[in-house]
Formats: structure tokens, sequence, C-alpha cells
């Protein structure tokens, strides 16, 4: 349980002074979420937030897709009146 607690700390602390924003959309909150699963069933949270983070990118790549597409239809729609 603490070294859950000490890599949470690290995790906010490059978080919290990283010089650019962060182009991992969906990343942290995967691996935060996967880490504390993986850490539950059988103590693989290093493999956990490794997945987490991999799935949570492809949402959210996949969420970012369908966002562009419904904004060209709309722009198209528009433009054709």
């Amino acid at each position: 349980m603490k070294s859950i607690v000490i890599a949470a700390g690290v995790l906010l602390a490059a978080t919290a002074l990283s010089p650019a924003p962060a182009a991992a959309a969906g990343c942290l909150k995967g691996a935060v979420v996967g880490g504390v699963a993986g850490h539950f069933m059988h103590r693989h949270g290093v493999l956990g937030a490794t997945a987490g983070c991999l799935v949570g990118r492809h949402e959210a790549n996949k969420q970012a897709r369908q966002q562009a597409q419904q904004n060209q239809t709309a722009n198209t729609n528009y433009n054709s009146r």
C-alpha cells in the first residue's frame, strides 16, 4: 500500500512540474485505473498501468476521430446552404 501512495505522489509531482501540457490524452487516467486494478489482481500494478494507458490512449484517439468526423459533417452541411 505504501508503494502505491509513493507512486501516486511521484506521478502527481511529475505531472505538476512538466513544462508543457501532456499530449497523452487518456493515458494518465487509464494508467491510474489500470494500476489500481492490477495491484488488487495479484500484485501486477505496473502491467495494469501499462495496459490501462494503452487502452485509455486508444479510446481518446477514437473519440477524437469521431468528434473530427462530426465537425467535418457539420461544416459540410453548413457550407452547402
